[in-house]
């Protein structure tokens, strides 16, 4: 038996290929929408994916599942209570996938979703390792707020809160010290809070260093839960839908993405600009945001453009515009790609802040911290600035007064640079918008 982890650290996620080597048989644990790997790994091992388990639908990510059962006849096991429109086999508690000395048992771990599960995988009677999904982390545990408007059942935080201190405490914590964790997600995932850099763990060391698995009442573990939680990007109600629902083959819906440049654009659609700070500065097209390709690019894409909404795509090349559409189906926004082409140097600029001027008289500006709110509580860094966090910004620029010139911040530069470009596109004609960009730095 070997486990092989995948990780794709664009989205932080981690997903897993289980090779039952006297059978010659895989099964994978939340693939990734890209199956290219698996298959890789598959024909490596000169073995066959024959399962594919889904511990609930994901909201961060587009999964392959149905793909990879239209592709390879891989059975999809997931939970009855996901109400799934693909075809499937229910996989809930007491449920086995048997391979002989090896076993693969389904634990029902609600919390993070109401309808998620962890996997046992046990080895000549003895369990080895669990593969957790978004109910236990490395450090942390799965933010319990994303399923209030969405997938086949829903609840309210509180009530998953509460489920989760029970699935933490009754089904996980309770397995053997020595059992392996294999989660669905590292750092810098939105589907927690305060996850390790570790790729993997055990349930021992988990009951020493994390945090969820302390001991405490539930109330106490509710309301710490619930406190400081990261914010919701627009997609992750849709991503769910999408989930529940599969998707088909990646490779056909990338390439119907429209790459001819319009003759004329509509002024209506977004321009996602993802050239660098630099270029775009220089000279960009009107109502262009400059959501540059390094970062959390999924991410922010999907916080910021609405699932639905129609967007034109741009890159400074053809390979870069080949991968950001790839990026861009992670999150299945794809289709909502109205055209995708190569950049170009618009009329419109934006000018380099002065930071001396800027420095020395700073109630001349209207200054503007898109940070998100947790990072402003624990780091203030200009006392009258207007807090807008940047998955909020399109929808609150009224309270953005523009009798002043108006400085955009984070606390790197890369989020900076989409914020000021969505506010120039608002205030271009009454007052000056600047970047502050990695400037920044000097005040931290």
């Amino acid at each position: 038996m070997k486990i092989e982890q995948f990780e794709d650290k664009d989205l932080s996620h981690y997903s897993y290929a289980i090779l039952i080597e006297h059978a010659n048989q895989i099964i994978l644990v939340d693939p990734s929408r890209n199956l290219a790997p698996y298959i890789a790994f598959a024909e490596q091992q000169r073995a066959k994916i024959v399962g594919v388990i889904e511990t609930h639908p994901h909201a961060d990510f587009v999964s392959g599942h149905l793909e990879l059962h239209e592709l390879t006849g891989a059975t999809i096991y997931c939970s009855a209570l996901v109400g799934a429109n693909y075809p499937h086999q229910a996989f809930d508690d007491g449920d086995v996938i048997n391979f002989g000395q090896i076993k693969l048992k389904s634990l029902n771990t609600p919390g993070h979703s109401p309808d998620s599960i962890s996997i046992i995988l046990e080895q000549n009677g003895k369990d080895k390792a669990v593969f957790t999904g978004d109910t236990l982390f490395v450090g942390d545990c799965g933010r319990p707020d994303l399923r209030e408007s969405a997938g086949n059942l829903k609840a309210k935080r509180e009530e998953l809160a509460q489920l989760m201190y029970h699935s933490l405490r009754d089904k996980l914590i309770v397995l053997d010290n020595s059992v392996t964790v294999y989660p669905a997600h590292g750092a810098g995932t939105l589907c927690g809070k305060a996850l390790s850099e570790a790729n993997c763990s055990t349930i021992g060391a988990e009951k020493i260093s994390n945090w969820s698995l302390k001991e405490m009442t539930e109330n106490q573990f509710v309301t710490e839960l619930l406190k400081d939680q990261p914010f919701i990007p627009k997609y992750f109600p849709y991503d769910v839908t999408v989930n529940r629902q599969g998707v088909s083959s990646l490779s056909g819906s990338v390439a119907a993405v429209n790459r001819r440049k319009p003759a004329r654009l509509d002024k209506s659609i977004f321009i996602i600009d993802a050239r660098s700070e630099a270029d775009y500065k220089a000279g960009h097209l009107p109502g262009s945001i400059n959501l540059q390709t390094g970062g959390k690019f999924e991410t922010w894409l999907g916080s910021i453009i609405s699932p639905g909404e129609a967007f034109y795509l741009i890159a400074e090349n053809e390979d870069r515009l080949e991968e950001l559409i790839g990026r861009v189906a992670k999150i299945g926004y794809e289709q909502f790609i109205e055209a995708a082409f190569i950049g170009e140097q618009g009329k419109e600029t934006m000018e380099q802040i002065i930071v001396s001027e800027f420095i020395g008289n700073l109630s001349a500006y209207t200054i503007v911290d898109i940070r998100n709110t947790t990072e402003v509580i624990e780091r203030p860094v200009f006392e009258k600035a207007i807090h807008i966090p940047l998955p909020e910004l399109r929808e609150r620029l009224l309270e953005i007064p523009f009798n002043k010139p108006i400085v955009v911040h984070c606390a790197g530069g890369y989020r900076s640079a989409a914020g000021s470009s969505i506010i120039q596109n608002t205030f271009k004609t009454k007052t000056k918008v600047y970047d502050l960009g990695e400037a920044i730095k000097v005040f931290l």
